[in-house]
């Protein structure tokens, strides 16, 4: 059992003045594995303040000092990359593949924020003027369960760079990961107060985030239910607000594409970190001509998906990450079959041979609709949705017809078309025949899906203002 009982306060690890006790669970046995104490309001306005105090130094920091944080940081994460991989995998419960890219993915953020800041120009020529792009203040991160140490990385390293200091709220259900986040973090040794960690819930922790007049900008990682009110409780203060949400991301199939490639690519889209993932492709539109064959190589590839022990190198999908998320995704294959789709594989209930843990039949629907629930719901869980189009204007049109735009993807052998496709999506990435991630662009969604951009000189410029000063040169 892990008692976890401190936060990270100011350069130091504190008792929280909070005083509930919240219990961690291993996903794939419902067994309690740890237990932490959370933070509340009182000790967000803690760390706020030693944020406050820290932002002037840390501010007029140079370049070259940013870059050595974070190699810093880089290191210190990167040493603790196995016990990352055994946390993500008992507390989170992600196949043993995933979660070592996910351990691993936690450290790259922190290089790439270094190179991408190596060629960053903070001062800037606008006709006679001088730009100089200047840290906001004070950056509120709140992170969520299905990618713990990425994003709290992926943020701190943009708000560092940019010479912004932190406040994070990670998700209280990921406490083991943030702990070893947390004491990689400290072994860095940043100066006291540049990052603070406080693991407590939204509505106190992440209120307080969200109003407090010393936080600059939010950043935030989530449902758009909570987006949205985030960005209301906001604008009281005018802060600055990256908000990166939720997805129903298309998989387009177009009529020349190869099955033997497509299929995979499909499966592999929708069912990555288990379903539990904001730009999974859990809505794959196939040309109706080839619907039959499509639905019989998909049924045929579900060999390939195996849901099971996280820990199996052959497990492609692991359990759910709560009781809760199970019972929504359930209600969500219940409601796919009550309005009238047609089950090509899963269903109800666990897989078989499973008889504890908070595991799902890996799910694929056909005859589904747009309109139907499944396909216009964020359902974050391995259950997909095969609706079949007419031709590439309507493909597009049903790809476009949904309230997110976060991902999207296309395949085809004949790229230039698969490239004039993709131009036509609402998407703020669109991936062509690839599942590859880019670290050096912008991510983020369009509509419902957020606001704003992370990684690279966007994610960067997103902790940034720029001042014009005229009449000095």
């Amino acid at each position: 059992m892990k008692i976890i009982d401190q936060i990270y306060i100011d350069g130091a690890f504190v008792t929280p003045h909070g005083d509930e006790l919240f219990d961690l669970f291993n996903p794939a046995t419902e067994q309690v594995i740890g237990r932490v104490r959370l933070a509340d309001a009182e000790d967000a306005r803690r760390a706020i303040a030693a944020a406050k105090r820290a932002f002037p130094t840390h501010s007029r920091s140079t370049k070259a000092e940013r870059i050595a944080m974070l190699q810093r940081m880089h290191a210190a994460v990167s040493a603790r990359e196995d016990d990352l991989l055994d946390a993500i995998i008992e507390e989170y419960g992600a196949p043993v593949a995933w979660a070592r890219w996910m351990a691993r993915h936690a450290s790259d953020v922190l290089l790439q924020a270094a190179k991408t800041l190596d060629s960053y120009d903070f001062v800037r020529r606008a006709g006679t003027a001088e730009v100089v792009m200047q840290p906001l203040g004070v950056a509120g991160l709140i992170t969520p369960w299905n990618s713990d140490a990425g994003f709290i990385c992926g943020k701190l390293a943009a708000a560092l760079a940019a010479g912004c200091t932190a406040v994070i709220k990670p998700s209280e259900m990921s406490a083991i990961q943030t702990r070893i986040v947390t004491e990689a973090l400290h072994d860095a040794q940043l100066p006291p107060g540049v990052v603070n960690i406080v693991t407590g819930r939204g509505d106190t922790v992440g209120a307080q985030i969200s109003t407090h007049p010393d936080v600059a900008k939010v950043s935030f990682t989530g449902s758009t239910a909570v987006g949205r009110s985030i960005l209301r409780a906001a604008s009281d203060t005018f802060k600055r607000v990256t908000l990166e949400l939720g997805g129903k991301s298309p998989m387009i199939v177009l009529d020349d594409a190869n099955f033997t490639e497509a299929i995979p690519l499909a499966l592999s889209a929708g069912f990555m970190n288990s379903g539990q993932a904001c730009v999974a492709g859990t809505r794959i539109l196939v040309p109706r001509a080839r619907l039959r064959e499509f639905e019989a190589g998909i049924a045929a590839a579900m060999a390939q998906f195996p849901a099971g022990d996280p820990r199996d190198p052959k497990t492609h999908i692991g359990p759910l990450v709560s009781r809760k998320q199970w019972d929504r995704v359930q209600r969500y294959i219940r409601i796919g079959i009550e309005e009238g789709a047609r089950l090509v594989a899963g269903g109800e209930g666990r897989p078989a041979g499973l008889d504890a843990g908070w595991f799902v039949r890996p799910t694929v629907f056909s005859d589904v609709r747009n309109d139907m629930t499944i396909a216009r719901e964020e359902i974050f869980g391995p259950v997909l949705s095969i609706i079949a189009y007419r031709d590439e204007a309507q493909a597009i049109a049903i790809a476009n017809d949904t309230p997110y735009g976060l991902q999207a993807y296309v395949c085809g052998t004949d790229v230039e078309r698969a490239a004039a496709v993709s131009a036509q999506i609402e998407a703020g990435r669109v991936l062509v025949n690839t599942l590859t991630h880019e670290p050096a662009a912008p991510f983020g969604g369009f509509k419902q899906s957020g606001i704003g951009r992370e990684y690279g000189t966007f994610g960067l410029e997103a902790f940034m203002e720029p001042k014009a000063v005229l009449g000095v040169l």
